[in-house]
């Protein structure tokens, strides 16, 4: 399917064009979908004890929760092919809610396991999503797209970490039964899903150009009796086999972390439920940029070595995987086991973000086919490795060894992931095709300066920032380990919004560090944190009251928080400097290098410029 008009670039503060509202609709809905998919994953400790589960039974409720979406992924890829995105989403969305909010109703082992094999069906959200964003974007920027929109889609699995218990308090603090808080907690998060299946069907269009049912009824578009046998055309190329035991190790292995993240630290390292939550909610926090990144490295690395290129950086971030998951089950203290488990978690969702780049080029006329058995693999992924850790002679850290080994060796896979020449070339063309009207775009734009990379071009305000950010991840990290100190520190006449506060805290400082650090988003993340350091510099001034002069004097505290607010209120204002992912993102178009220098058109090689 050659569609027409697809985007060459990504802007993300715009609406106007259907490209990006596809764009966002579809990362902000997928991220609605884990939400749901993974809400019952926190309070699983508190339906435990109501429902009496064994370790077995919530071994079977998480396979339960990622083995349908195998079928509906499958099933999804196809349909997509059929009647088009926009369709797929809005059926989705509404029907997937009906079982979220019907788990409220489990009062039983077999009732809760049916509940979540149903709730599975709305993983295949990301089938759709990744479909989307494929015919939206042009190769040069297709798999930052698709990287970004699966990635902060993702990102629901980490927030549903957090937010959850914090919904569940809520209900608590309205007077509900722990019984009853976790239901309706569930029914919350199952009617914002409704909700937004309504708004995709509105808002978005299947194409750049419209929808399939118009554009096939003016012969734009192939009919959809000739669209049949997609699916066979996927399901015979190996290569979509290979890339599903790939998909399986990556994201397979993610959702087996976010289905188990907060138990494991509950029962090894002695974390309580909120602590143990925002801990696991880490996991999924790196798709704020971790997805993106993968996808954003592999349209670099097709800019000198093809579609070879893409597949070399999938091999390394995979194998990279595999070896960080081996040392995060190795540690045994809590200090340790955060900043391996984030190290983790980088290559985990730069790998997927690596994988679906590749996806787009396999077979454009089975593209919905391809994503769909390729998105299945990685619940197979998280069903096999469900089998491990529902085994009572099996430790949790000896199941995340066990997987490390496993996803190490199904790197070599990629080795299976070929291209004719005739592929190559073709994807050349259709790139060098794509950067120029990328650069007839950017010449109607105020130019940026070109990027340089190299510490030596590393400016004073970008070293600051750097390290702010680094110290705000350090200090949030310490907050988490000493969660019952930060609490103390807000008071305790705050009730349940002691405990958002304290929460509000730890995500700024740790998101919002992690992207300063990288100077991603410079201006929202500083923004945040400004606005936390803003409340602590109000506590102090409300309770200096009666010794103004401590300000001034021994209150060394007060005087550094002041100072780290006055040094973000500048990156509010001024935003990053070159040596940031902000301006990388955004490089001057018309300075990128041809893939090719073959295939560039007279007039527009690097001689030319």
């Amino acid at each position: 399917m050659e569609v027409q008009n697809k985007a060459t670039s990504i802007d993300l503060f715009t609406l106007k064009t259907p490209q990006m509202r596809a764009f966002h609709m579809s990362w902000f809905s997928f991220f609605l979908c884990f939400f749901a998919w993974f809400g019952i994953a926190p309070l699983m400790a508190v339906v435990r004890e109501e429902l009496g589960l064994t370790k077995t039974q919530i071994g079977n409720t998480i396979i339960a929760s990622v083995a349908i979406t195998i079928l509906a992924r499958l099933l999804i890829g196809w349909l997509c092919d059929r009647i088009g995105p926009r369709l797929c989403y809005t059926v989705l969305l509404m029907v997937g809610s009906v079982p979220v909010m019907a788990i409220g109703l489990a009062d039983s082992y077999t009732t809760f396991l049916l509940f979540r094999l149903g709730i599975g069906i709305i993983g295949a959200s990301f089938v759709i999503t990744q479909y989307h964003t494929s015919v939206m974007f042009a190769p040069n920027c297709v798999g930052t797209a698709n990287a970004t929109s699966a990635g902060w889609g993702n990102l629901g699995c980490g927030v549903t970490q957090m937010v959850m218990p914090l919904v569940f308090a809520g209900f608590i603090y309205l007077g509900f039964a722990d019984a009853s808080a976790w239901r309706l907690s569930m029914v919350t998060a199952g009617g914002v899903c409704f909700v937004m299946g309504l708004a995709y069907f509105f808002v978005t269009t299947d194409l750049p150009n419209g929808n399939f049912k118009e554009l096939r009824a003016s012969g734009e578009l192939v009919p959809k009796a000739k669209s049949k046998g997609s699916f066979w055309l996927a399901a015979k190329d190996y290569r979509v086999w290979a890339l599903f035991v790939i998909y399986a190790t990556c994201f397979g292995i993610e959702l087996t972390i976010n289905n188990i993240a907060a138990i494991y630290y509950m029962d090894y390292f002695g974390l309580g439920l909120k602590t143990a939550g925002l801990v696991a909610g880490l996991f999924g926090l790196m798709n704020i940029f971790a997805r993106t990144l993968g996808g954003y490295i592999s349209d670099k690395f097709v800019q000198k070595g093809g579609l070879r290129g893409r597949v070399r950086w999938l091999f390394f971030a995979l194998a990279v995987e595999g070896v960080a998951l081996i040392f995060f089950s190795q540690m045994r203290v809590i200090a340790l086991a955060i900043p391996a488990m984030i190290l983790f978690s980088l290559f985990v969702q730069m790998s997927e973000g690596a994988t679906f780049s590749v996806v787009p080029f396999i077979n454009k006329k089975a593209l919905g086919s391809v994503a769909g058995i390729v998105g299945a693999g990685g619940n197979m992924g998280a069903v096999c490795a469900g089998f491990l850790f529902r085994a009572e002679s099996i430790s949790y850290p000896q199941a995340l060894l066990i997987l490390g080994f496993v996803v190490f060796g199904c790197s070599f896979f990629t080795y299976l992931v070929r291209f004719s020449p005739e592929a190559e070339a073709a994807a050349a063309k259709e790139f060098n095709k794509a950067m120029a009207e990328r650069r007839a775009v950017a010449k109607q734009r105020p130019p940026f300066r070109e990027l340089v990379p190299g510490l030596k071009h590393v400016r004073p305000m970008d070293a600051l920032r750097v390290y702010l950010g680094v110290a705000l991840v350090v200090k949030g990290i310490y907050f988490i380990v000493n969660m019952a100190e930060l609490e103390a520190t807000l008071g305790g006449d705050l009730g349940q919004g002691q405990t958002l506060i304290a929460w509000s805290v730890v995500f700024a400082h740790v998101v919002g560090g992690a992207s300063l650090a990288l100077g991603f988003v410079t201006r929202v993340a500083a923004g945040i944190n400004g606005l936390i350091l803003l409340g602590a510099v109000v506590m102090t001034l409300a309770g200096a009251t009666a010794d103004p002069g401590s300000l001034l004097g021994g209150n060394v505290n007060f005087q550094f928080t002041a100072l780290v607010f006055f040094s973000l209120l500048l990156f509010v204002w001024r935003g990053s400097g070159p040596f940031s992912l902000d301006h990388l993102l955004r490089i001057d178009a018309e300075k990128e290098p041809e893939l090719f220098e073959s295939e560039v058109l007279p007039g527009q090689g690097r001689s030319d410029r």
